[in-house]
């Protein structure tokens, strides 16, 4: 069987939709159960641990005008006064969160993103920082995050940011190539990022990530490696290379997006392999399923100690095991129940002006959601499962606890130790180099949510290719 042919194959029993697993249980098992007063229960058990720092998330969802890419909870609108009055709310429920947390007050992370964070003026964006410095102190090593549009962002910003603290930017990119940037509203050169680059790093940044997405409209092999060959010589510290999520069953203005410049299934797969193989060409190490990192950065030292760990902000070395977040939409996830604040700006002002955390929805993990989750966290961070680990941690024998789904991964045909994604061995499961590209599915396997979700009235969650 010729590789083409392989592919094919490969991708006909494999793209289907699935969740990213950024969270397990997914955001689509929250549920309007949980509320502002189970919050307020679980930040009462978060501040009795009071030596162990926290990590922080802000939404700031403002944006000048739409990527028609996007599928991010924003908010756009010219109106400065709009996004003014959102600054304001968000430091009351900086207030009102420290309020509940009064033994612990330290975060070892922290990151900004959006919308556009950078939306805001430089001035106004030191004030919100100074009302979580009031409360909050940093880890002498903290992570401080922030993604920024470099269509909006100015020398001034970068330079106010980097004297708070902030010692690592995002920038987002997407492709180069002019007639895919019309396509999705975002044009944007590759000069005005390799300079906002080159100052980033001039005024002592120490990480500069940038963000890739392939699967847009128009975009080819030929296209996407010029992309790849400009983004190399910037020498980015980390690349994100997002898989197109379209989804405009979630997103209606992605209905105004041409379907039929989509890339197929088999070309959209080339381009991440072309992606793949472009960085580790040029050293990058491959962090997860969508992540690349030079060697000397330390998720690529992560990797290789087996220490990578993933939240809502992304990957991470940091293993806080209490993440909170803040601001309309924002997802924390404390003492094992995810919490998420309203995604609607009236409700979320008139919570946070009269005292009240603005939680609308979360979920409160069982025991085997816990168990679950670490399994799915482990395959998607490090490709390997070490069943001993498992076994150790949760008191389960793992074959036991884990048998009908270890049959359909070994199953004789059709199954993903046939296709060759990964293998079982007899104390670890190991994702091969080919099994990365479909790791999201090798997942699914352990949801036992999904099957209750298959067959629906309705599409759920993105393509896995």
């Amino acid at each position: 069987m010729s590789g083409a042919s392989s592919t094919l194959q490969l991708i006909e029993r494999y793209d289907r939709p699935g969740p990213r697993y950024t969270s397990y249980p997914t955001a689509i098992e929250f549920h309007s159960g949980v509320r502002s007063d189970v919050y307020v229960e679980r930040l009462a058990r978060v501040n009795r641990d009071a030596a162990a720092p926290l990590s922080a998330y802000l939404h700031l969802p403002f944006c000048q005008e739409r990527c028609s890419f996007c599928g991010c909870n924003v908010v756009i609108t010219p109106h400065r006064d709009v996004a003014a009055r959102y600054l304001d709310a968000i430091a009351l429920e900086i207030d009102l969160l420290a309020a509940h947390l009064p033994a612990r007050r330290t975060l070892s992370q922290m990151h900004w993103g959006g919308g556009t964070p950078t939306y805001y003026t430089a001035a106004q964006l030191r004030q919100l920082f100074e009302r979580i410095a009031r409360h909050f102190s940093f880890t002498p090593d903290a992570e401080l995050g922030i993604e920024v549009d470099p269509r909006v962002t100015s020398i001034e910003h970068l330079d106010a940011l980097r004297a708070l603290g902030f010692n690592r930017v995002s920038m987002g990119v997407q492709d180069f190539n002019p007639r895919v940037q019309e396509a999705i509203n975002r044009i944007q050169s590759f000069e005005l990022t390799r300079d906002l680059i080159a100052h980033a790093r001039h005024v002592g940044f120490t990480s500069v990530n940038v963000d890739l997405i392939y699967g847009l409209p128009h975009q080819t092999l030929e296209t996407f490696d010029a992309t790849l060959r400009q983004v190399l010589a910037l020498r980015p510290d980390r690349v994100a290379a997002y898989s197109f999520a379209f989804v405009p069953w979630m997103s209606a203005h992605m209905k105004e997006l041409d379907r039929a410049a989509l890339p197929q299934p088999e070309t959209k797969l080339a381009l991440l392999a072309n992606t793949v193989d472009a960085f580790l060409a040029a050293g990058y190490r491959q962090i997860g399923m969508d992540h690349f990192a030079l060697p000397s950065d330390e998720l690529a030292r992560a990797v290789d100690t087996h220490t990578l760990h993933r939240n809502f902000m992304g990957y991470t070395v940091k293993s806080t095991t209490d993440l909170v977040a803040l601001g309309v939409s924002a997802i924390g996830d404390v003492q094992g129940a995810f919490v998420q604040n309203t995604k609607k700006l009236p409700e979320y002002y008139a919570a946070v002006e009269s005292g009240r955390f603005p939680t609308d929805r979360g979920y409160e993990l069982s025991r085997d959601d816990e168990i679950r989750r670490y399994v799915i966290a482990e395959l998607m961070c490090n490709f390997r499962l070490e069943l001993n680990d498992v076994e150790t941690r949760f008191g389960i024998d793992f074959r036991e606890y884990f048998a009908s789904e270890l049959a359909e991964l070994a199953a004789p045909v059709g199954s993903p130790s046939a296709d060759g994604l990964l293998t079982i061995g007899a104390t670890r499961v190991q994702v091969e180099p080919v099994g990365r590209m479909f790791v999201r599915n090798i997942c699914m396997v352990f949801d036992k949510y999904l099957a209750l979700r298959t067959g629906g009235p309705k599409p759920v969650f993105s393509r896995t290719v």
